[in-house]
């Protein structure tokens, strides 16, 4: 078990809510990140909430131990917020606190924003709706977290699930990415949006995060990238059975398998986020630049499996 003395001594001297993102592409390990985050902060003694904003609603499931809460959409929707409004709804105290928050591990305050009903309106439009009722019902008042974490979905970051950057919600944002050319091409587009509302009172960028899925575990081409844009690698995340294994019986990796390697990683890695204060607005890359990226993955690809068209590596 890695020292944590520092942490809880800067914990002491806190005065303000840390807030913090995770984007990146679909199914990129942002809820495998932020829930194991979670769980090694509240292992800290740190008061904390998750909210998921994706609207599969699955970001908490390894909090709460694969049980599905209902979100807030959906609770909003069972006490008439399409005939009420989301003001009548909470003034004349039809929803509460306690309908839209549950706990998790070791205490942690779960919320899943949820989505629209299938074929109606927006997703994004959901992350909204559901912020703007934790805030009307004094959630952060009421619970005092030490730190909120924002698990966004964010392949394109528009909408509702631009409203961490575009708002400054998050004190800063962590783009979790892989060696997969869809998932850098995607990090480029989350710092696209991070640059264009950072200077406009948005969120910066705290860091990009290297999880390691897929074919390739090609770490420089993932911290070049983090240059090139003007940030830094903050955290390596391995590809560890352990992290699969916990997944399927809906725990983190701290609840799981606590004395393992990789959840001594996993901590050190909440205490560095925790206690970053290096933040950047990053320069995203032109088109050409990412195409050079492309064809440097599809070379390493083609020389490690051997697979690949004709003219690939040009």
């Amino acid at each position: 078990m890695i020292a944590l003395w520092s942490l809880k001594h800067h914990h002491s001297n806190l005065k303000k809510m840390r807030q913090i993102a995770f984007y990146g592409k679909g199914g990129i390990g942002k809820s495998t990140t932020g829930s194991n985050i979670a769980a090694a902060l509240a292992e800290q003694g740190l008061s904390v909430m998750m909210i998921g904003c994706d609207p599969k609603a699955d970001c908490t499931r390894n909090l709460t131990g694969e049980v599905q809460i209902p979100t807030i959409l959906d609770i909003s929707r069972d006490k008439g917020i399409e005939r009420l409004g989301l003001e009548e709804l909470v003034e004349g105290e039809k929803i509460e606190l306690a309908d839209v928050i549950h706990r998790g591990y070791r205490g942690v305050y779960c919320a899943e924003c949820g989505g629209p009903r299938p074929g109606f309106g927006c997703a994004g439009r959901g992350v909204i709706v559901a912020i703007d009722l934790l805030k009307r019902l004094n959630a952060f008042e009421e619970l005092k977290p030490d730190i909120v974490i924002y698990d966004v979905l964010g392949d394109v970051v528009c909408g509702g699930f631009a409203m961490p950057l575009r708002k400054g919600l998050a004190d800063e944002v962590y783009i979790v990415t892989s060696a997969d050319y869809l998932a850098l091409y995607a990090a480029n587009n989350i710092s696209r949006g991070i640059s264009e509302f950072a200077n406009k009172g948005g969120s910066p960028l705290g860091g990009i995060i290297y999880n390691v899925r897929g074919m390739l575990d090609e770490a420089d081409v993932v911290y070049d990238f983090a240059e090139q844009i003007g940030s830094r690698v903050i955290g390596h995340i391995p590809n560890a059975h352990e992290i699969a294994e916990a997944e399927i019986d809906g725990n983190t990796v701290i609840e799981y398998d606590p004395t393992s390697g990789i959840a001594d990683l996993f901590r050190e890695f909440a205490q560095k986020i925790y206690n970053n204060s290096q933040t950047s607005v990053p320069t995203p890359l032109s088109a050409e630049e990412m195409m050079l990226i492309g064809r440097e993955i599809r070379r390493r690809t083609k020389a490690k499996y051997g697979r690949g068209r004709a003219g690939d590596d040009k």
